[in-house]
């Protein structure tokens, strides 16, 4: 395999994690926003798209490695749904 091909796989592994963390960050900032809420958010969003990042790449790894190849929908319905809760929880949903 190729340097190329190789960075080419790793990308394409990454790309989910990381345009569901920037999405869950810019998309209540952007409709908070717009409503003009009071709220103000934890970290900034910067960190909270790194954890997000983080935690999306945790389950990736995992849904590789407990059913053997990459792309499974298990794998992603597990990504959304562990991702949303991460932004819960950095958000303090539960004090609400």
């Amino acid at each position: 395999m190729t340097a190329y091909l190789l960075a080419d796989h790793l990308l394409n592994f990454v790309a989910p994690a990381a345009l569901l963390a920037l999405l869950l960050v810019v998309l209540p900032r952007l409709f908070f926003g717009y409503f003009r809420s009071k709220q103000s958010f934890a970290q900034a969003w910067w960190a909270q798209a790194a954890i997000n990042f983080v935690v999306g790449l945790g389950v990736l790894t995992a849904g590789l490695v407990l059913l053997g190849r990459d792309g499974k929908l298990l794998t992603y319905v597990l990504l959304v749904l562990a991702m949303a809760s991460s932004q819960w929880v950095l958000l303090g949903g539960w004090k609400r």
